[in-house]
Formats: structure tokens, C-alpha cells, sequence
């Protein structure tokens, strides 16, 4: 078993191919890539693709950036806008304004309130071009980092079974993995046979302000991190960025999420953790 571990994209990445030391350098087309992908999407380097897309309001672009505002638009009109990528100026609002590693412990003074979301985006194949309403920013971290994943996955796979995880963002090929997710009582095992996991909580990434604590789950709807009983999600769906979206808008749905994982037609596969430690298996999971 080859395997690769490196700090990327905010968090800890993790490359497994189970190949002999003539596939070691599919680890390092792997890691490669992914800086590469960071370097084009991180809103926290000024010089990214998408900061400068960011600063300009419309920009011609490469076709990473173009099909992540296309399927962060298509993401917005599945989940009914609970996945929104114009949170940039809710999350900064918030606090979150730098990479999380930079964020003070504890902030003096209150976040500033809630800032609009839900802002336009025109995406132009034919010109390569994507334009932001007046206004707004994008962030496409949770998704970016899925497809990401999905990414690193479809080069390593070339040598044998493989794995990437990237900070809970997990997706696999080649033959079962078994996956553990975490609940307050005990670690649940999952196998993971093609296709990926991501989890969303108000507990992986969190700040204080003023004395009170905060967390990057923006609800759309208000443009404030999201309230609700539901501790943290983890989806499971055949790609990581599907997973990522899933994740979130179960999140930020609360019961009807826990209703929309469990439904006997088109139920998602899910663990969900409620604040008070209940843990609910979903979707066929049990």
C-alpha cells in the first residue's frame, strides 16, 4: 500500500494506492494536481483565479473555474438555494475572513451582521466567461475541495484501488474501503465501494468572536451561520462534490433533511448527528 500525506487546502490530505513502488509517482501527479487546484481556487491567495474573479465582478477563465460556477449553479437550484457558492461576504461577515489556520483564537468585538446572499451568476461556455451580480463574491470551498478530490482520485485510480481524503471529503475506486465516520458514541465504519463521503458540521470549523463562538455553515437564508439541532452530516453520493452539496443542504434543512435522507424513494445515504449526541443512520444505512 502506497500512501501520501500532506497539508493542502486547509486541511490534511490523505493519497492511499494499493500498488507496488512502480505507481509512486501517480502519488505525485496526485499531490501535484491538487496544489494546482488550490493555487486557481482558494479565495484566501489574492493572486487565485478566483480572487481575481472575485475582484473584477465578470472575467474570462480556465475550465476549472467555469465548471464549478456551472455545477455551484446547478447545486444551488437542487437543494433550493440551502447551497449557495455567494456566501464569500456572509463568511467574512462572520469572521471568517482569512485561511482558518491565520483566525485569532478569540477576536475582540462583535461579527458584523448577516450579509446578503443568493447572488446572480452568468456562466458562458461559449466565451469562457463568468460574471457576479454587483455585489457578490463567490466561495467554493466545501465544492471545490469535493471535486478536488474527485479529481486526484481519477489519476490515481490509473494504477490500482485508491483513496483521497481530504479533511472528511473521501472517495474511493478499485474495491470496498472501509471509512470511519465519527458519532459522539462511537466511531460507525462505513464501506465505501466506488464512490465518496463528505461531512458538514457545526463542530470541524468554528471561531470565537467577542467571547461567542461561530461556525462556517452559512444558511442562505439569513446570511449568519446556520442555527438548528443538528450537530454535523455525513453523505454519501457517487462523487465527492455531490457529496459536499448533499452534506450541506441535509445540514442546513434540519427535519426536513432528516425526512429527505430517510424517505423510502430517493433517500440519501447519511449519518445525521443531532447537538443533543442522537445519532440517525439514513438511506439504507444500518
Amino acid at each position: 500500500m502506497l500512501r501520501r500525506s500532506f497539508a493542502a487546502m486547509g486541511t490534511e490530505v490523505e493519497l492511499f494506492l494499493d500498488a507496488d513502488e512502480s505507481a509512486a509517482s501517480l502519488l505525485d501527479d496526485g499531490e501535484r494536481e491538487l496544489r494546482r487546484l488550490e493555487d486557481l481556487l482558494s479565495r484566501f491567495r489574492p493572486d487565485s483565479e478566483l480572487s481575481r474573479l472575485n475582484r473584477a465582478g465578470a472575467l474570462r477563465v480556465g475550465p476549472e473555474l467555469l465548471e464549478l460556477a456551472r455545477l455551484s449553479l446547478e447545486a444551488r437550484a437542487c437543494t433550493a438555494g440551502r447551497f449557495d457558492p455567494t456566501v464569500h461576504d456572509a463568511l467574512a461577515a462572520a469572521g471568517y475572513d482569512r485561511s482558518f489556520e491565520l483566525l485569532e483564537e478569540d477576536r475582540p468585538g462583535a461579527p458584523r451582521g448577516g450579509a446578503p446572499c443568493g447572488g446572480g451568476i452568468t456562466v458562458d461556455a461559449a466565451t469562457s466567461t463568468v460574471a457576479l451580480e454587483h455585489g457578490f463574491r463567490l466561495d467554493l470551498g466545501g465544492i471545490a475541495k469535493g471535486w478536488a478530490v474527485d479529481r486526484v482520485l481519477s489519476l490515481l485510480r490509473e494504477g490500482g484501488p485508491s483513496l483521497v481524503n481530504a479533511g472528511g471529503d473521501v472517495a474511493a475506486a478499485g474495491r470496498p474501503w472501509p471509512v470511519g465516520v465519527e458519532t459522539p458514541a462511537a466511531s460507525i465504519t462505513l464501506e465505501l465501494d466506488g464512490g465518496a463521503l463528505a461531512t458538514s458540521g457545526r463542530d470541524r470549523r468554528t471561531w470565537r468572536r467577542g467571547g461567542r463562538e461561530h461556525h462556517h455553515l452559512v444558511d442562505p437564508s439569513t446570511g449568519l451561520p446556520a442555527a438548528g439541532d443538528l450537530l454535523r452530516v455525513t453523505a454519501a453520493a457517487p462523487t465527492a462534490a455531490d457529496a459536499e452539496v448533499l452534506a450541506k443542504a441535509l445540514f442546513l434543512a434540519g427535519d426536513a433533511g432528516r425526512a429527505a435522507a430517510e424517505a423510502d424513494e430517493g433517500g440519501v445515504p447519511a449519518v445525521l448527528v443531532s447537538c443533543d449526541g442522537t445519532t440517525t443512520l439514513a438511506g439504507g444505512l444500518g
